[in-house]
């Protein structure tokens, strides 16, 4: 698409750093994107290295199917990576996972896209499917909601302060018109904000939640992770980029492993258990650099996590 901006891959160093990458290993790439964080594995892989791609956007698959049509080592696979292990079934059979990389969120493209309608300064379909072929677009669902549910939303996945206002005024927007266009949302959202923060559109945080609900982004996160410790290899690494809290609690927490008091009442004793966690935390929380801040502002809020199966 002509508005299609550039994809710069975030911590694109740090992560193939923290992959520990081995010239004839396997790894996936579990959100290709436009294949930043590929193309840098793929450089590090010799012959009888082999790297599995997922991607759930069509163009991100085709885009990935011309730039490496020629390199055996390559696959790209269409589907979710809450489903890595059944759709990559037989590429796994025969070998271990040394290494999984997840770049969350959306890609530039997918943002710079009007049609795609993640943006609220763009204006396009009120879309925000990572994948146009399965769900409902939000144009489709917001009839469908109510006050309470919207608001609800709103504060749970996008910390939004005036949740239940917001939501108010976009349910009766809805119910007079329907809302079809991303930026008539984002006016919606705006007229009804009454503190807005500084430098930030007052859409931010109400756009953000209604791309993850519709997705189920946090959902499939926690489903990919808990589905990365049956086909990793012990010494094989988990490495995760993630761009606001709530995806970056998720994998903090599933790095630190169940919590043995999970579950029993207060003032009760808690039996021992000594089994050990399966993964071991590989260093903290890595951020990106100023350097790399000022050169994509859009890395600002990244944060990397990196884990290691144990034997």
């Amino acid at each position: 698409m002509s508005d299609a901006g550039e994809h710069i891959s975030v911590l694109a160093v740090e992560a193939i750093e923290a992959l520990n990458i081995m010239h004839n290993g396997f790894y996936i790439d579990a959100t290709f994107g436009r294949g930043g964080h590929s193309g840098q594995i793929l450089e590090r892989l010799g012959n009888e290295g082999r790297l599995l791609a997922f991607d759930c956007d069509d163009q991100a698959v085709e885009h990935a199917r011309v730039r490496y049509a020629d390199d055996p080592r390559f696959t790209i696979i269409k589907s979710n990576y809450s489903e890595m292990p059944t759709a990559a079934a037989s590429h796994i059979s025969n070998r271990s996972v040394d290494g999984v990389l997840f770049d969350l969120g959306v890609s530039s493209p997918q943002l710079d896209q009007s049609v795609r309608g993640f943006s609220f300064d763009k204006s396009g379909p009120l879309d925000m499917r990572m994948d146009q072929s399965v769900g409902q677009p939000v144009s489709e669902w917001l009839p469908t909601v109510s006050v309470d549910e919207l608001a609800s939303i709103f504060r749970e996945y996008g910390d939004e302060r005036y949740a239940r206002r917001i939501a108010r005024r976009v349910v009766e927007a809805v119910q007079e018109k329907p809302v079809t266009d991303t930026v008539e949302l984002a006016e919606i959202i705006k007229a009804a904000h009454p503190r807005w923060e500084k430098h930030k559109h007052p859409a931010t945080r109400c756009f953000q939640a209604l791309r993850i609900f519709i997705n189920r982004e946090l959902d499939h996160l926690k489903m990919a992770l808990e589905n990365c410790i049956d086909i990793l290899r012990p010494g094989g690494r988990i490495v995760v980029i993630s761009f606001h809290s709530l995806e970056d609690r998720i994998v903090k927490r599933f790095f630190r492993g169940p919590d043995k008091n999970a579950g029993v009442p207060r003032g009760l004793p808690v039996a021992d258990n000594d089994t050990p966690w399966v993964l071991k935390k590989i260093g903290g929380a890595i951020r990106p650099s100023e350097e790399e801040v000022a050169a994509n502002p859009r890395s600002r809020s990244s944060v990397m996590r990196i884990a290691e199966r144990l034997a």
